[in-house]
């Protein structure tokens, strides 16, 4: 029988880690946060390389349509389309081939999907593909692209299913994992936790398939320098293995998020993490969402040029934490695109703020003192009524 316990790691000398038992606080991001980012597993959603198991797929629907019915945000990241592939191609063995690779995941994706709009159907749910790349979440316009569509699906009451677009991604098919991915949209949608589901019932001090002794670490800081230790390597199906959601649990922090690794068979799962009970492993960031999303930011963005505000607009960015409206802007300078940062400064030219900007330069200097109302009448379209989101602003 596996033993739990809750992990604080402290330092006795440079050569000497050492762990003691404390029960550390629970988050309420967990309980009461409104928007989740649920990743799946391969070695869950198939059977053993046989094809989709749409029986265990059907229960975690339900969980997923319970959680949205209460009012929750569910973007659903789900590895499966390679082992997919392989059940219907009657492979019974990873291919190590990138070509049969990239093929296996075109074949499997289609079916992937269908099964989980089959099973929301009977709830109501209509779902999104979103295929994705690494890339997409690094390069600043994808950037706002994908989190633009995102959040318009969410509206919608529709739910994103997101995967890796495996079928002509090259050294993501071969190291990359949906774990990191994951956590990527944890950063992209400021995901208030980070459910991971795997065939593991979370991280341990030592592998519990060899070790019968091995304690199962309930709650730690994900960036404490021995959880890394502690992971193991991937299964036969799947490419990640612990090592990888421990990373991805990094990734998710940076943005707030915290990170719920736990065993997708147990009955209920997503339900009764919701409820409060502790299953699996949790691995919190070190500061509040706003805060860490904030500094994230503000470490990645290189300015690409100036927007200068009328008092108004730069009162309400630094005093009242609301989103530039291109009717408070005076004048635009630089030459940059739709997602790059700009500075936002006074009349003065003090500096305010640096944020992410929606509309390219020459649009942006269309846009100077005109209402939101008029943006499709000037450019013929609507990317967002705001020039900068407050999500994606940083107050200097």
């Amino acid at each position: 029988m596996y033993h739990s316990y809750y992990l604080i790691l402290t330092c006795g000398d440079k050569n000497c880690w050492t762990y003691t038992a404390n029960n550390m606080k629970n988050t309420e991001q967990i309980t009461k946060g409104k928007r989740w980012v649920v990743k799946i597993g391969s070695s869950l959603l198939t059977n053993d390389g046989q094809g989709l198991d749409e029986n265990r797929i059907a229960g975690w629907v339900k969980q997923l349509a319970e959680l949205s019915d209460a009012g929750m945000e569910i973007i659903l990241v789900s590895s499966g389309a390679v082992a997919t592939g392989m059940g219907r191609l009657g492979w019974t063995s990873r291919p190590e081939s990138l070509d049969f690779l990239q093929a296996a995941a075109a074949v499997g994706q289609s079916s992937l999907v269908q099964c989980y709009q089959d099973c929301f159907n009977p709830y109501g749910y209509q779902t999104a593909q979103m295929l994705l790349t690494h890339d997409d979440l690094s390069n600043r316009h994808r950037y706002l692209n994908a989190r633009n569509a995102m959040r318009t699906l969410l509206s919608l009451n529709v739910i994103p299913i997101i995967n890796e677009n495996d079928s002509i991604v090259t050294d993501e098919i071969r190291f990359g994992d949906n774990d990191t991915l994951a956590a990527l949209v944890a950063n992209l949608i400021e995901a208030d936790a980070l459910i991971i589901l795997t065939d593991q019932q979370g991280l341990f001090d030592a592998d519990p398939r060899n070790n019968p002794n091995a304690k199962l670490i309930s709650q730690a800081k994900a960036n404490d320098p021995l959880i890394a230790q502690f992971a193991t390597g991937a299964g036969a199906l799947g490419s990640g293995g612990m090592a990888t959601k421990v990373k991805a649990a990094i990734l998710a922090a940076r943005s707030g998020s915290v990170t719920q690794i736990c065993a997708g068979k147990e009955s209920d799962v997503l339900l009764r993490l919701r409820k409060g009970e502790m299953l699996g492993t949790q691995l919190m960031p070190n500061q509040q969402p706003v805060v860490a999303r904030k500094q994230w930011l503000a470490g990645h963005l290189q300015t690409r040029g100036v927007v200068k505000l009328d008092a108004g607009a730069a009162k309400a960015l630094s005093e009242q934490g609301r989103s530039l409206l291109p009717v408070g802007v005076v004048s635009v300078e630089g030459k940059f695109q739709r997602g790059d940062a700009v500075s936002c400064v006074d009349v003065q030219g003090k500096p305010i703020a640096i944020g992410l900007i929606n509309y390219d330069a020459p649009e942006s200097r269309r846009l100077c003192k005109k209402p939101s109302s008029e943006i499709h009448k000037i450019l013929g379209y609507v990317a967002e009524p705001e020039l900068i989101h407050r999500d994606n602003l940083v107050i200097l």
